[in-house]
């Protein structure tokens, strides 16, 4: 796809704001606080001109919050483009997409349908939730969705929307772990999951599991995609891991992006903070972020691992782990909850627990209100320990 075919696919999403050579997404949705912080990084673009690459600006707040952007262009994604329909095996992808066009994964799936003559049909996920779907043609294959595991855990519980599910070549899970119970009940229904693995400084999806992989019981992000090449290194980035050892991921490619406004540059390789690790199959496997792991009386966690432990009790609908301050243990494991789990049944969180060593284990457990984490599945874990450390001083 060409720069003007590009960026007018992006101005007609509603989502964009065009800043001298530049085109910044935002979420139209947000409210003055976000629309002052989105003018106070943006305004230097008035004026400015685009030499060359990274005219267009992705928003992506991690998982600390605040407000920055990753610079694409038409070399980027379409690279991204070519290599999804490459690793699927397909010429044109057509997307049931209930994500927002300023998110990575919303703006991706509308430009691989438009990059490649495919039908593109933006839903809300309310109605997808209340059971209203859209028609799609019965004799096309092609057809794919995202979801965060919190939507397809809901989508699982109701008859006609696992059969809708079904119709699709591959449901994309993104944004979060997908826990193990979610995962086999997933499995039993048939749905044909994909568990894949990206970022907005990826242009979305640099690992996927293929049709099939799922059902046939792996649990893992899959193997690369044809445009990137996944590398496990350790700590100081200086040394390979062998295949099984966890450490950091690194990932080269065409679609790497151009660098976070205004003037940060990258090259073609990307460290991240992801913890995770290749099998001898070459398939991905993420456990968290390095930032995320606890330190707890000298030993390490994953949160994820009691995550998943927490959530397979049955009493939250949404669940993280953090650690805050101890003067006894350095950190303090801590297992907060968004509203509604307020009167929860210890005895089943007791035996999921069972199973962990006593470290690993929560002190403690704070409701949190409002809930931290957003449509895309990104969850703020530096205001979880924020609020977790001010309720534990009280």
């Amino acid at each position: 796809m060409e720069r003007v075919e590009l960026k007018k696919l992006v101005l007609a999403t509603g989502c964009a704001v065009e800043r001298g050579d530049f085109v910044f997404l935002r979420d139209p949705k947000g409210g003055a606080s976000e629309q002052a912080q989105f003018d106070a990084v943006t305004e230097a673009a008035d004026g400015v001109h685009c030499v060359d690459a990274g005219w267009l600006c992705v928003p992506t707040g991690g998982t600390s919050g605040g407000q920055r952007f990753a610079r694409h262009d038409e070399r980027t994604l379409g690279a991204a483009v070519r290599g999804f329909c490459e690793h699927f095996g397909i010429g044109r992808v057509n997307a049931l997409d209930v994500l927002p066009a300023h998110h990575v994964s919303g703006l991706m799936a509308r430009i691989r349908c438009a990059g490649t003559g495919g039908g593109h049909i933006g839903w809300s996920w309310k109605r997808l939730e209340a059971g209203e779907w859209p028609e799609l043609p019965e004799k096309d294959n092609s057809w794919f969705l995202s979801l965060v595991p919190t939507q397809l855990r809901r989508l699982l519980a109701n008859e006609e929307s696992v059969a809708r599910l079904k119709q699709f070549r591959a449901v994309f899970i993104g944004g979060g772990p997908l826990w193990p119970d979610l995962a086999e009940a997933a499995s039993e229904a048939e749905v044909p999951v994909s568990i894949c693995y990206g970022m907005t400084e990826t242009a979305a999806m640099v690992a996927a599991q293929k049709p099939g992989d799922f059902l046939s019981g792996d649990r893992s992000c899959g193997k690369p995609m044809p445009y990137a090449r996944i590398e496990i290194v350790d700590e100081t980035a200086n040394d390979f891991l062998p295949l099984g050892e966890t450490g950091l991921v690194r990932i080269t490619g065409e679609n790497i992006f151009r660098g976070y406004w205004p003037n940060e540059n990258a090259g073609r390789s990307l460290l991240t903070e992801d913890l995770g690790r290749l099998d001898a199959e070459g398939r991905l496997a993420i456990l968290g972020r390095r930032d995320a792991v606890i330190i707890t009386g000298g030993k390490k966690l994953h949160p994820a691992e009691v995550e998943a432990a927490l959530l397979a009790s049955g009493e939250f609908t949404d669940v993280a782990v953090v650690g805050i301050p101890d003067a006894e243990w350095g950190s303090a494991v801590v297992a907060c909850y968004p509203p509604g789990a307020e009167s929860f049944n210890t005895v089943p969180i007791e035996a999921t627990l069972a199973g962990l060593a006593a470290y690993k284990r929560p002190k403690c457990f704070v409701p949190v209100s409002p809930w931290p984490r957003n449509a895309q599945g990104k969850l703020n874990r530096a205001a979880l320990v924020a609020i977790a450390s001010a309720k534990g001083r009280r």
